[in-house]
């Protein structure tokens, strides 16, 4: 009986579900078209009937989710939603490509398949997620909405992941922080980017979460009180011009307020952008340039603007299509205050993203607008060559231009390009063409001569300056700030590789005629033994490069060989027996001990191999996680670490559950303390006193500077646990004059 009235609650949930898609579908779509949506939906529950997700929940839940989202947050059509309900069908149940290609035709059936996750690879060291993710970005080239539905997939798995184990949530938030964020982010889908954001730092690092989540709640009525009063005056003003439009607030995202605490070392009181007016202006979209600039000019006469923090996206829209006016303007109050200007069609833009360029019909055919087109254009100009690019490359390449805020840069002749921003020279110029940066040798920016190094800025006009003789240097991969320049870089500088191998191989031949020594296998394999090559080419560019000097050539083949080698030998290992005689220390062997011992256990990895990653430097008692970096080796980072989100993104298969041991309990840690502050006589002893003498803790090192009264200082420490060092650090800024004390992670 309990069992037949559960069942009928859960039906009755599923088709209030179902309800809200058909009831939001009622005024945008045919009878036939809802008739669609009304067979995939059957579909579905005949498929996952007997299915049910972690959380206990029957599994049709989730498609229906990812079809709300679809519909609600990204303005998607009747094909999307019959996708977002079908997604999983194929990969989960019985149902196969040819049924649903025969139920509903080839689109739904291609849009189905990008979403089919790939079972195995044939790179084991690469992670299947991001096979799965290169499947699903190789789609964008021809239909962008497999990515979207992906994205709403996504975003519903991060809303529901309290039900998964520990190290899954870490997997799977690493990943959305690694890949999906930056992706909604570079579609316009803010509003889904911060969820993600959110919900991915809920899991990687909870406490700093819940912390600024708090804080939020408290400030609430405060905030309230002080818009109401700041829009005022600005509402009065727009009824005055017979301007309509609505005034909208924003909060910033807990992340976007963590990542702001972090990168200005500050306190969240002191983040005076934690909100955002919006004004969203209606009228004819054809004024809606000029009413958003008459919009501007009454909030600037109201309120003292910042001149350096306008931002004039209406002008120049991003490359997504997002089109508005930031300015930063003083209250009456003392607090800076963000003020976004927009119409009506720019917010759906805004808040639609990609979708809100897309015209669905009901051949399947699409409209672009100019924004979305040219930055689809890029995309298939990094796809168009898939074969040659491995998964991991082509996912780094994507990621390394999908978060970058823009610049826009003019040619001689007045044409746009859009890089992302700290683009150089070099970045611009292979933008234009890979001929034009390979012979790249500087540029004239605003008729001023720079390097390859210049960084740009939005609003230079960039001249590029060759030459015929320029090569390409192997610095400029450290320069490029684009994937488009760095593939270009690397791929040239494999050409000159070769160029000079063959060089080096003519000018080894012609030596060895010359000293009468045959050119065959026997003598090249003579010659890499005796100066220590692993293969023909490292001996090739020796030669080119004369770091293998043609007098070595002629001591291989002499009598004396064998004493020569041995000399050449001694020479290196006796330096370097003298250095060692320096830089050898105790602390070095503590370190070394200590680094290689971290004292964890992971499930079933007890006897592999386990060290201390050097990007974070964890101590007893963080939270850590463990990502398998070879199969007898596990690394160990703060699960926090920007290091470790990028490894568990990648290789999400190969992390462990870590957690420190209690049965070690004389095992020190070596952790820095970045110290600063104001400088006056007396205050080193008063450090060195909280150190030595309450703590009683053993420093490895101490660095000390002042420079014009502030004072700033470097501590290295043996440090028992985390708790420890959190003491530590509170007593620390209690002495007088300190203003920051903070904990070095990588050193």
């Amino acid at each position: 009986m309990e069992t037949d009235i559960k069942e009928k609650e859960e039906l009755k949930h599923i088709l209030s579900y179902y309800r809200e898609i058909q009831n939001y579908l009622r005024t945008r779509s045919t009878i036939e078209q809802r008739r669609n949506v009304r067979r995939a939906f059957s579909l579905a529950m005949n498929a996952h009937k007997d299915m049910r997700r972690r959380s206990g929940e029957p599994y049709i839940i989730h498609p229906l989710e990812v079809a709300l989202i679809v519909l609600k947050k990204m303005n998607l059509g009747i094909t999307s939603v019959i996708c977002a309900l079908l997604h999983d069908t194929v990969e989960d149940t019985d149902y196969t490509l040819q049924d649903i290609e025969g139920l509903f035709g080839e689109e739904v059936a291609r849009i189905i398949d990008g979403l089919t996750k790939i079972d195995e690879v044939s790179d084991t060291q690469l992670s299947v997620q991001i096979e799965n993710f290169k499947k699903v970005l190789l789609t964008l080239s021809t239909d962008a909405r497999a990515i979207l539905i992906k994205i709403a997939d996504r975003l519903h798995n991060m809303r529901t992941l309290d039900a998964m184990p520990l190290e899954k949530q870490q997997k799977i938030a690493s990943e959305t922080m690694y890949l999906y964020a930056p992706l909604a982010h570079r579609l316009g889908f803010y509003s889904i980017k911060s969820e993600m954001e959110d919900l991915s730092m809920k899991y990687q690092d909870p406490g700093s979460y819940h912390y600024i989540l708090e804080k939020i709640q408290e400030s609430k009525l405060e905030r309230e009180a002080f818009i109401e009063d700041f829009i005022e005056p600005i509402q009065q003003k727009l009824k005055e011009k017979n301007i309509e439009a609505e005034i909208l607030t924003r909060v910033k995202s807990v992340y976007s307020i963590w990542q702001k605490m972090n990168k200005k070392q500050i306190p969240f009181e002191e983040v005076y952008d934690l909100f955002a007016i919006r004004i969203i202006v209606e009228g004819e979209e054809e004024h809606a340039k000029s009413i958003c600039w008459t919009v501007y000019s009454i909030v600037t006469e109201v309120y003292h603007p910042n001149i350096e923090r306008l931002r004039d996206w209406i002008s120049i829209p991003k490359a997504n299509g997002y089109q508005a006016l930031h300015t930063t303007v003083m209250s009456h109050t003392g607090k800076w205050v963000e003020v976004q200007i927009r119409s009506r069609q720019m917010d759906v833009i805004a808040e639609n993203g990609l979708a809100a360029h897309w015209t669905y019909k009901e051949d399947g055919k699409t409209n672009y607008e100019q924004g979305v087109e040219s930055w689809l254009a890029k995309v298939k100009q990094l796809l168009q060559n898939q074969q040659e690019l491995s998964s991991s490359d082509l996912v780094s390449g994507m990621k390394m231009n999908l978060y970058a805020k823009e610049i826009f840069v003019f040619t001689p002749k007045g044409e746009v390009r859009t890089l992302p921003e700290n683009s150089k020279v070099i970045d611009f110029a292979y933008d234009i063409s890979p001929e034009l940066g390979n012979h790249c040798i500087g540029a004239k920016i605003n008729n001023k001569l720079a390097p390859p190094s210049q960084v740009l800025k939005t609003g230079n006009q960039v001249e590029i300056i060759t030459s015929s003789k320029q090569k390409v240097h192997e610095e400029w991969l450290g320069l490029a700030a684009t994937s488009k320049a760095i593939e270009h870089i690397t791929q040239a500088l494999l050409k000159q590789k070769g160029e000079k191998i063959a060089k080096g191989r003519n000018m080894l031949k012609e030596y060895m005629d010359e000293i009468k020594v045959d050119f065959n296998k026997v003598s090249l394999n003579k010659l890499m033994v005796f100066n220590d090559c692993e293969d023909r080419d490292e001996l090739y560019l020796g030669i080119y490069n004369a770091t293998i000097p043609m007098v070595k050539v002629r001591q291989c083949f002499s009598p004396y060989a064998f004493i020569f080698r041995m000399k050449n030998k001694i020479r290196p290992l006796w330096a370097f027996l003298l250095k060692l005689r320096y830089i050898l220390s105790v602390d070095t062997l503590i370190r070394r001990r200590l680094s290689n011992n971290p004292k964890l256990l992971g499930e079933r990895v007890s006897t592999i191999k386990q060290t201390i990653a050097t990007c974070c430097n964890p101590i007893a008692g963080d939270s850590v996680i463990g990502v398998m970096i070879s199969d007898d080796e596990i690394e160990v980072h703060r699960t926090n670490c920007s290091v470790a989100i990028q490894l568990m993104a990648r290789k999400g298969d190969k992390i462990v559950k870590a957690k420190w041991r209690n049965d070690e309990k004389n095992v020190d840690f070596l952790a820095g303390v970045k110290i600063k502050g104001f400088d006056y006589k007396g205050l080193v002893n008063n450090i060195t006193g909280v150190i030595y003498q309450d703590f009683k803790v053993n420093c490895r090192s101490m660095n000390f500077e002042s420079s014009e009264g502030i004072f700033e200082g470097t501590i290295m420490l043996y440090i028992h646990n985390v708790d420890f060092l959190n003491k530590l650090i509170e007593k620390l800024k209690t002495i007088e004059g300190i203003k920051k004390v903070e904990r070095i992670t990588s050193y």
